[in-house]
């Protein structure tokens, strides 16, 4: 199937596996709506992708803002006529061990990371039961399958994310048509790291930043892969890793 005339929401498209998808599947004929709390970035991501002959939508938000999430499905369905998928990317990483305490950083990650998707979800549904029709792709992690050190909180998050994927798949894929996909990525070339503000943290990371890690295209190629299955077909999980991580 390809994704011709699909209208597709991507949070955190402004970077990373958000612009990436973005690209990807505007190049296989979606329609994509682009939010994240940079306009100037998603800007130039839409100049990309028209200039590829795509199409794009730039609506700047805060994931954890309802409101802001009402706003992007409103102007969604404003532009393009409806609402067909959802692809829940933005996240934070700020890895800390729990001794530091470091809970202004807890409290971002569980706003961004769980409740952003929370927020993504109750926004989009009503739009998506009315079609009987939608994908939501959650952007989980490996880490929603291990623990590692320093990532007790990140762990927790992302094991949200999988487990609230699952129950989505199962309550709303045989009675509103809507597929519910967990993507779950090990190490990529992003700049998620950046806000580890944890010294101690920064030291352990950077063995693995010398093994080749997975890049955000090959993540955009999951959430394709999914979304491009026959309707018959929901892709639970994709748990996908670099050859070289353990």
């Amino acid at each position: 199937m390809n994704l011709e005339n699909r209208a597709i929401i991507i949070t955190g498209a402004s970077s990373g596996i958000g612009e990436a998808t973005a690209k990807k599947l505007a190049k296989h004929g979606a329609k994509v709506t682009l939010m994240a709390r940079s306009e100037d970035k998603l800007k130039a991501l839409k100049s990309d992708i028209e200039n590829e002959g795509g199409k794009a939508l730039v609506v700047p938000g805060d994931v954890t803002n309802k409101k802001d999430f009402d706003k992007v499905v409103e102007k969604t369905v404003s532009e393009f006529g409806k609402v067909d998928g959802l692809i829940n990317n933005a996240g934070l990483m700020p890895l800390s061990f729990i001794d530091k305490l470091k809970t202004d950083e807890w409290e971002k990650m569980v706003d961004v990371n769980i409740k952003g998707v929370l927020n993504g979800v109750s926004a989009v549904l009503p739009e998506m039961k009315k079609n009987d029709n939608g994908d939501i792709i959650n952007i989980s992690s490996m880490a929603a399958h291990r623990y590692f050190p320093g990532g007790a909180v990140y762990c927790a998050t992302k094991s949200a994310v999988k487990m609230f994927s699952e129950g989505l798949r199962q309550e709303l894929a045989p009675k509103y048509g809507i597929n519910v996909t967990s993507i779950e990525p090990g190490a990529v070339a992003t700049n998620l790291t950046s806000t580890i503000t944890d010294e101690d943290i920064k030291e352990k990371m950077s063995g693995m930043l010398e093994m080749e890690t997975l890049e955000s295209e090959d993540i955009a190629n999951a959430v394709y892969y999914a979304l491009s299955q026959p309707k018959r077909v929901n892709i639970n999980d994709v748990y996908i890793v670099p050859s070289e991580q353990k």
